[in-house]
């Protein structure tokens, strides 16, 4: 008997992340409330960080804005954005970073685990690295898992990948 199975992930696109960090930067050029401040946005692919800079607590909640519907835009989910504490930079201005998680590690894999045990499904729940494997004979069972991990509210931005 054929055993079906796919993965929940938690993965972002980069170079989406990239466009919309450039789509936020070209509007930081072109606002007039932005006209001769040190507002500024930076991405580091590398390191998967974003940095703000504001000139002041409005204006960095202003950035944040900015870069959040430029990302909701390119179809970013929010969750994957771990927003830090706002730090004191140059000049009084402020600097904020923004770690973009990719992966989902062991407690989070364990939690995920145990949504999936509740449901008395007969599905096979199995942690892969920073991926989560879930099997079953039946297909409608792995669709109600799919199902019921889109309606719950969890911290991570979620996707499924190889159905099959």
């Amino acid at each position: 008997m054929a055993n079906f199975s796919f993965d929940v992930v938690s993965e972002v696109d980069l170079q989406e992340v990239d466009n919309a960090v450039n789509q936020a930067k070209k509007e930081l050029l072109q606002r007039y409330d932005f006209k001769n401040s040190k507002c500024s946005i930076d991405f580091n692919r590398n390191e998967k960080k974003i940095t703000l800079i504001g000139d002041d607590d409005f204006k960095l909640r202003a950035v944040k804005d900015v870069l959040a519907t430029k990302m909701v835009k390119r179809g970013v989910k929010l969750k994957a954005l771990l927003f830090r504490e706002p730090q004191k930079a140059f000049e009084g201005s402020l600097r904020q970073l923004v770690d973009i998680s990719v992966g989902i590690d062991k407690e989070k894999a364990k939690e995920l685990v145990k949504i999936i045990k509740k449901l008395r499904l007969k599905v096979q729940a199995s942690i892969e690295g920073e991926k989560l494997r879930v099997s079953s004979p039946k297909k409608d069972d792995l669709q109600v898992v799919i199902a019921h991990l889109k309606s719950i509210d969890f911290p991570l931005a979620l996707s499924f990948r190889n159905y099959r």
